[in-house]
């Protein structure tokens, strides 16, 4: 037999009865216009009758949209959609672990299961210290990044701003960027000490 969109809405409706009644969750099935009667009928229902109503071309259903909860839910889905869409591009660019467990909450095991999805061969050992130029470069980058927003800390996209401006990997520039917030100046090699030196 073959469905139809009323059959469909119907039988996604009254599974979703027959758990609010199991689950007795009244306040739900009263949301419905479900009355004892209408209860007790639902707790007859069975498997087969979900079956035979599947083919049927009419619902006994009046849809009504909710705005005031469906533009919130759209706008969540939304910023998770992109969220995700951001945390798929800083993976593809290379980010490590500790910098999307920390922006984002993500698990090492869903690390590993995107890099895997995502067909990304596996990082080994640390990234290499940046010379003296690339120090400078992603100094001021990065600088200039804070003074733009006002803040003291970047974003996942400002990352992915600064790896296009200063053509650095991802993890250099995490590396590089904690340390410089955890000590507020560039500490590695001769370039640090000129940073220091003049005063920048």
């Amino acid at each position: 037999m073959s469905s139809n969109k009323e059959a469909d809405l119907t039988t996604a409706v009254l599974l979703y009865a027959m758990r609010c009644l199991a689950e007795g969750d009244q306040q739900a099935l009263r949301g419905m216009n479900f009355g004892p009667r209408e209860l007790d009928a639902l707790a007859e229902m069975n498997l087969a009758d979900l079956y035979r109503a599947d083919v049927l071309r009419v619902h006994c259903l009046k849809i009504d949209l909710n705005r005031e909860v469906f533009w919130p839910m759209l706008a969540h889905l939304r910023h998770q959609r992109e969220s995700e869409e951001l945390q798929r591009t800083l993976i593809v660019a290379d980010a490590p672990l500790d910098m999307m467990q920390q922006l984002f909450g993500m698990s090492s095991r869903e690390y590993t299961r995107w890099r895997r999805l995502l067909t990304l061969a596996p990082s080994v050992g640390r990234p290499p210290e940046l010379d003296e130029t690339d120090t400078h470069a992603l100094w001021h980058a990065w600088q200039e990044r804070l003074h733009a927003q006002e803040d003291e800390s970047l974003t996942a996209a400002d990352y992915l701003t600064l790896q296009r401006e200063t053509g650095i990997g991802l993890r250099s520039i995490w590396t590089l960027v904690q340390r410089w917030e955890a000590y507020g100046e560039p500490t590695t090699g001769g370039g640090a000490n000129q940073v220091i030196e003049n005063g920048i």
